[in-house]
């Protein structure tokens, strides 16, 4: 039996939706074009069908193609509702397009459809990811007068941009808020809470929020407990830290192994090497393998110490577990080694890592150069840092690197050469330090005017720091002349001032005076 099945727009729409639920958009469209092509179909487009064009345009980057069609649909006798709208600005907003998916929401007004706290939330998450934090909240005030209560994508929305601003007060204000307005806060609106309080130095109020989380019913997942732990030894909060990790053991969350590396980082930089190696033991003996990083916080720690010996056994631990050693490894080995003065070591783990096919990064270079250096071996330093020259950018010579050098040189009474490798530094876009200045400064006080020696050079350094517009370099040059009692001159004063009093830097120059007069 055949059927004769009538076309009409519902089984239209009803092939069209197929097509873009399966992904299949360039088909839609052309399903779209055929159809509406075919003369002997009589069927007139509806809004859905609109809607569903307009959504495969906007899905396939097509927007202006999108609001042609919008444009079209009073020709076609269908008014745009509520969710053409919100497709179209999704659409503008992915585009960048921002003020105009701000015009539409005011067309839409003024054509009589009203917006929901979806069409809301889509120009509020656009703007906060744009870090147009001020002109989110307008919108929010506008969602307000238009009688849409903020929902919880809205509030996730606004917290997260601004912790992405480093706005953690305002953050956790509106967290607050939140929850008195009965809106529950989702366990990923938490986390981004308290990743952005440790990020500021701030772990113990992120533990705080930790509680509240938890007194609401969520859990904590992995990462935030390793990211509170690990922030809490930075700050030195170690019985903080401790305290939290006996907590989440008592709630039966079993750490893993990002957890367990925090725990052992945060207890090494604490020297507290033998809880460290407890630590390791019983992540073992719970399955829990570590990884390169976990071994390499134990070599640092066991490094910092002085204890060569017990950093080489958990390097022969690591092949022995079949966890293969990388660049950081060799890096933290060959640092261990040159500060301990034990060149030979560190010369053949170097041989080692270019044989294993690693490339040193810039703390093997400069640990390296600095144990040469110290060896009075300052030409196979300089030699080994013109390598590093040609090397990629995670290897490129910093600061550091140069103050070892400069410092290496000047205790030769090589003050040219100095010279000249510092306008090397400032040509290649490093700039100098505190202890760059101390260098020259010890070495100059040796002349017969050293007060007078220094503070032209240092003035010199300022100048020409401004002269390349890195003014905040030269703001900290300005500081340890200050200290060192070494007042710039009037014509430089007057440099920094006109830098600084360019537009965006009104503030700053305000607050270097306030400094020079009141520190």
């Amino acid at each position: 039996m055949i059927f004769n099945a009538k076309q009409t727009v519902k089984s239209f729409n009803s092939v069209l939706n197929v097509f873009i639920q399966e992904g299949l958009i360039t088909r839609a469209l052309d399903f779209y074009s055929l159809v509406m092509a075919a003369k002997t179909l009589d069927i007139s487009p509806n809004v859905l069908t609109f809607n569903l064009v307009i959504k495969a345009m906007c899905k396939l980057g097509l927007v202006d193609r999108a609001i042609e069609m919008f444009r079209e649909m009073p020709h076609r006798r269908c008014t745009p509702d509520i969710f053409t709208y919100c497709t179209l600005m999704d659409g503008l907003c992915k585009e960048n397009r921002i003020d105009e998916a701000l015009s539409l929401l005011d067309e839409m007004q003024i054509e009589g459809c009203f917006p929901s706290s979806v069409t809301f939330n889509v120009l509020i998450n656009a703007l906060c990811k744009k870090g147009d934090l001020s002109h989110a909240a307008k919108v929010v005030e506008n969602m307000f007068l238009k009688g849409c209560a903020p929902n919880e994508v809205t509030y996730n929305t606004l917290i997260h941009g601004l912790c992405l601003k480093g706005k953690l007060d305002k953050a956790v204000s509106l967290l607050n808020r939140m929850v008195l307005n009965k809106c529950m806060p989702n366990d990923v609106t938490y986390g981004t809470i308290i990743n952005g309080l440790v990020k500021k130095g701030r772990a113990a109020d992120g533990a705080l929020v930790l509680i509240a989380m938890e007194e609401r019913g969520h859990c904590a997942n992995e990462y935030v407990y390793s990211s509170l732990v690990s922030g809490l030894f930075k700050e030195g909060k170690s019985d903080r830290a401790m305290q939290l990790w006996s907590k989440m053991m008592e709630k039966d969350c079993k750490p893993n192994i990002v957890v367990y590396s925090a725990l052992i980082d945060g207890l090494c930089q604490e020297g507290k090497l033998e809880e460290a190696k407890r630590a390791l033991t019983e992540m073992i003996s719970k399955g829990c393998m570590p990884n390169a990083f976990t071994y390499g916080s134990l070599m640092r720690g066991f490094f910092q110490m002085g204890d060569s010996h017990e950093a080489i056994l958990v390097w022969k631990e690591m092949e022995n577990n079949n966890c293969i050693h990388n660049e950081v490894c060799y890096s933290i080995l060959i640092h261990g080694f040159c500060k301990d003065g034990k060149l030979m070591e560190a010369l053949m783990m170097w041989k080692h890592m270019l044989s294993r096919g690693f490339k040193p990064d810039v703390v093997a270079y400069s640990s390296m150069i600095h144990g040469l250096c110290n060896a009075d071996s300052v030409g196979q330093g300089l030699k080994l840092f013109h390598e590093m020259l040609c090397m990629e950018p995670k290897a490129q010579p910093d600061v550091i690197t140069y103050n070892i050098l400069l410092d290496a040189l000047c205790k030769q009474c090589s003050i040219s050469h100095a010279i000249n490798l510092l306008n090397s530094m400032l040509e290649r876009g490093c700039d100098p330090d505190r202890v760059t200045c101390n260098i020259f400064l010890r070495t100059l006080k040796d002349k017969i005017d050293p007060p007078q020696d220094g503070r032209d050079f240092l003035d010199e350094l300022v100048v020409r720091l401004l002269n390349r517009q890195r003014t905040l370099s030269a703001s900290k040059i300005l500081e340890v002349m200050l200290h060192k009692y070494l007042p710039p001159k009037a014509s430089t004063w007057a440099l920094v001032v006109q830098q600084l009093c360019k537009p965006q830097k009104i503030q700053v120059a305000i607050a270097k005076c306030r400094s020079s007069l009141y520190c």
